[in-house]
């Protein structure tokens, strides 16, 4: 069996949407701590919808509406994820230079 960059990157795509799903999950089922549980979430649509892109990028069929949809939408809500988690941080989390 060959791997190829494709393949390896829609392997790695898989692996971040576990990770993204499970920190969701995490955030739902384990977390008290309100901040915690945004921090935590906005790390898995980061992870999510990042991993998303990668598909939509390296796969060999024609692009669907929904394709076209989650290409225009998925940035939109990773700089949103994004944003909530610089908002969200400690000021402990940061070095101060």
């Amino acid at each position: 069996m060959d791997i190829t960059p494709a393949a390896l990157a829609r392997l790695a795509s898989w692996i971040a949407t576990g990770l993204g799903v499970g920190l969701w999950a995490w955030s739902w089922i384990k977390e008290s701590n309100p901040i915690q549980k945004q921090r935590f979430m906005d790390c898995g649509v980061v992870l999510v919808f990042a991993a998303t892109l990668v598909r939509v990028v390296v796969q060999e069929r024609e692009m669907t509406p929904i394709d076209w949809a989650l290409v225009l939408l998925s940035p939109l809500f990773i700089a949103a994820a994004l944003w909530r988690l610089a908002r969200t941080a400690c000021p402990g989390d940061v070095e101060r230079r």
